[in-house]
């Protein structure tokens, strides 16, 4: 799926198409299920009432795991040929920046993973955290409350976690904490022994992790073998139910995330779109998570962005999207520069969820 699409079916008059890029392949790709029936959930229910635009929702689902070249090289096929009125989804930010030059101007997209925080182009909107609101006030919770002050920060190497190193390194230094140690792994790495040794070496009380998906397994894995747990908490911005149960139980000792949501999240939104979820795909269905969540919002919030503006027009949804409030599993919603203003959720991972301890400040601007 995504190599070869079939879009024969996809009738402009009576279809309005979304290209759903969420990674399917590749270490990222243990949240593409829960991605997929999560934009799935958005668009049966868009259809349920009118559709955008009076016309029925369809998902065309692309591979956003492989090369960000060629994932845009598709997209650009697809648009060319009039077969997108838009691309929604979770993606890494390599591939985020491959994309902007394909869609920017011409359909709305919607990016709904978290990111490094800093892009407005025409027709981009951002549903995801950004370093201010998320990262940040989690690192002064923890220098406040936890009392550490040495820290390590590995990621993997790619525009995200080198652009939210640096963000994160001059926060530290400024805030009078010391940055002992930066490590860049690329993409796949399966062996983190070296980077925990470093670590060990470094004296660091503390680790912001910016991994993906089963990179960030490995590393925890490692770092638990080496009882590192016990003398160093582990601070994650990305780090899902699906990717906690792929780390193992007994490797989560005091690792702590922040998010905008947490499957456990207990508001009314949050309660009822777990239950709408499991009613509809049963309770052998994936882990939802905030990653896969994301993708149910960024088809809401694409359906009613276009259908208040009555088009799909980049210029209209961007004179709209100012201030633009809406509702989904995070509760209701505000739009402000192209960036949702959203709650922050501190958590600490349990057996096999997170324990949310309560909720951050958001700090603005980006």
């Amino acid at each position: 799926m995504g190599t070869e699409l079939d879009t024969t079916r996809y009738d402009s008059d009576t279809t309005f198409a979304v290209g759903m890029i969420f990674p399917m392949s590749g270490p990222f790709g243990l949240v593409g299920p829960s991605s997929e029936l999560s934009a799935r959930l958005a668009q049966e229910e868009l259809n349920a009432e009118d559709g955008i635009l009076g016309r029925r929702v369809e998902l065309l689902p692309i591979d956003g795991g492989r090369d960000p070249a060629v994932v845009a090289s598709e997209v650009r096929a697809l648009i060319d040929v009039g077969a997108l009125d838009a691309v929604a989804g979770m993606h890494t930010s390599a591939v985020r920046r491959s994309l902007i030059p394909v869609t920017s101007g011409r359909i709305p997209y919607v990016y709904t993973s978290l990111y490094e925080g800093g892009d407005r182009y025409p027709g981009l909107f951002v549903t995801g955290e950004t370093p201010s609101e998320q990262l940040i006030p989690a690192l002064d919770f923890m220098m406040r409350e936890l009392g550490r002050r040495n820290w390590a920060i590995v990621g993997n190497d790619y525009v995200w976690p080198r652009k939210t190193a640096s963000i994160v390194g001059r926060h530290l230094t400024s805030a009078g904490a010391s940055v002992s140690l930066v490590d860049f792994s690329p993409i796949g790495t399966a062996d983190y022994s070296a980077t925990v040794s470093g670590i060990g070496i470094s004296g660091c009380d503390a680790v912001v992790v910016l991994l993906l998906g089963d990179d960030a397994a490995a590393f925890h894995q490692c770092f638990s073998a080496a009882e590192l747990d016990r003398e160093c908490v582990r601070l994650s911005p990305l780090m899902d139910e699906n990717m906690l149960l792929a780390t193992g139980t007994e490797n989560t000792y005091d690792l702590y995330v922040a998010s905008g949501y947490f499957e456990t999240l207990a508001t009314p939104e949050s309660l009822d779109f777990s239950g709408k979820f499991s009613a509809r795909f049963g309770t052998d269905a994936p882990i939802v998570g905030s990653l896969g969540q994301s993708c149910y919002e960024g088809i809401t919030f694409l359906g009613e962005l276009v259908n208040k503006a009555g088009t799909a027009d980049v210029a209209a949804l961007e004179s709209l999207s100012q201030n633009f409030g809406y509702d989904g599993a995070r509760g209701h919603l505000t739009m402000v520069a192209g960036h949702v203003v959203q709650p922050i959720y501190l958590a600490r991972a349990g057996e096999f969820d997170f324990d949310v301890l309560g909720q951050l400040e958001p700090r603005r601007p980006r």
